[in-house]
């Protein structure tokens, strides 16, 4: 036989084999791709999240989410979803744990973590609500019988700013009369301060749309004050934290630094009394402005917030620590001379207390005030020592020039 004719005979026999071969191939083929098919079956859609690309939102102008809801959208990632879902296997359920606290189980496109101050209309289209929004709010702690003076004050400030008044004697529609009123938001709750106010209904994510917030006494003339030129001197000095400068004629003037200086736009120090500038970059002699009428920036008024300590009503040494909110607070920190306003030392709200063993009632209510500047200053650095000593550091930062206020306020 010829060696030809034996590859080709050889070759013939070996043909079914490879077949049988072939064909068991392709059976493994399929079951293992029937297997995976089944596999993929019991993955949960939720387990697969599909985020909507942030220009979705960017481009829809009127959508109303606010740039906390994009970015609350854009964050999310697996490494998002609490490790006790993944535990239980229940794929189905959401939890994204960079959420706000107790937000977690909702989806992140959906949290509204801010709000606003804009009145809306009962009808329409909410995209067509608002067609102007004001970039600044001043806030008034005010009483009926001081009508006439925040009638001057409010006239002061343009339509760029909503108008906020806390009313502390119970009456509000006699501000009617005021066409401005009109259209101002009224807060009324009976013999409280501006501060317990602000620390209720002023929190930063309501006021977050809100560039600059004046929280200001019933009891200021403004004659020479613009608020549209204070503005513009703020953000040219860089300010995060301000007030306008106080005319010599004010009544009750205690603090050298805030004192209008004539010759200047702004002024962030001063010499200040024999005694009380030991740190001179520190209050009462630099970064320091009174509680009166003080001007926070939006990030500047998400720290002071939570200083506000909710059971000290009156706010008395918080302007000693209003520093602690801005870097360096000395540059940060200023009083702007070139609009200034004249404090009228009004003892309105003083009416409203009660005095203690026939005390008359602004006594009891400045006794109360001076009780807690002691408090709020023991607290502020009691945790300052606690926080360093958690640390296992000795604190070296200088403490504010706390000035003993039963004498010099």
């Amino acid at each position: 036989m010829k060696f030809e004719d034996y590859k080709r005979r050889g070759s013939c026999r070996r043909k079914p084999n490879e077949w049988m071969r072939a064909a068991v191939k392709i059976i493994i083929c399929i079951v293992f791709g029937f297997s995976i098919g089944v596999s993929f079956r019991d993955i949960s859609p939720p387990k697969l999240k599909l985020i909507p690309s942030i220009d979705t939102y960017i481009g829809d102008k009127n959508s109303g989410r606010s740039t906390q809801t994009i970015l609350n959208v854009k964050s999310v990632s697996r490494d998002n979803v609490s490790t006790k879902a993944q535990k239980l296997g229940d794929q189905s359920q959401i939890f994204v744990s960079t959420n706000p606290r107790g937000a977690e189980r909702l989806p992140p496109a959906i949290i509204a973590a801010e709000s606003d101050l804009y009145p809306r209309r009962l009808y329409g289209r909410p995209s067509e609500d608002l067609t102007f929004k004001p970039k600044y709010l001043v806030t008034f702690t005010v009483g009926y019988d001081q009508k006439d003076n925040i009638d001057q004050a409010v006239r002061k400030f343009s339509n760029n700013f909503t108008i906020l008044l806390f009313h502390y004697d119970g009456r509000t529609t006699e501000w009617d009369e005021f066409e401005w009123s009109k259209r101002a938001i009224h807060i009324s709750v009976p013999k409280q301060t501006k501060w317990w106010y602000a620390k209720r209904f002023l929190h930063p994510d309501i006021v977050a749309p809100y560039d600059f917030v004046f929280i200001w006494d019933e009891d200021l003339g403004v004659e020479n004050f613009d608020a549209e030129e204070y503005i513009k001197l703020v953000k040219k000095y860089k300010l995060e934290i301000s007030q306008p400068g106080l005319d010599l004629k004010s009544e009750g003037l205690t603090w050298d630094m805030t004192q209008r200086q004539e010759e200047l736009e702004v002024h962030k120090k001063v010499k200040g009394n024999p005694g009380w500038c030991t740190y001179p970059h520190l209050p009462p002699c630099a970064a320091f402005v009174e509680i009166m009428a003080p001007v926070f920036s939006r990030e500047a008024w998400r720290c002071v917030w939570y200083l506000i300590q909710n059971d000290l009503v009156h706010g008395w040494g918080l302007d000693f620590a209003l520093q602690k909110c801005v870097e360096p607070a000395y540059e940060r920190i200023g009083v702007v001379d070139a609009q200034w306003i004249v404090h009228q030392g009004v003892p309105s709200l003083g009416n409203q207390g009660n005095g203690d063993d026939g005390e008359t009632r602004w006594k009891g209510v400045r006794k109360r005030s001076q009780n807690e500047w002691k408090m709020f200053h023991d607290r502020l650095f009691k945790a300052e020592e606690d926080y360093y000593k958690s640390l296992g550091v000795e604190n070296t930062v200088p403490e504010a020039n706390w000035v003993n206020m039963d004498n010099n306020k």
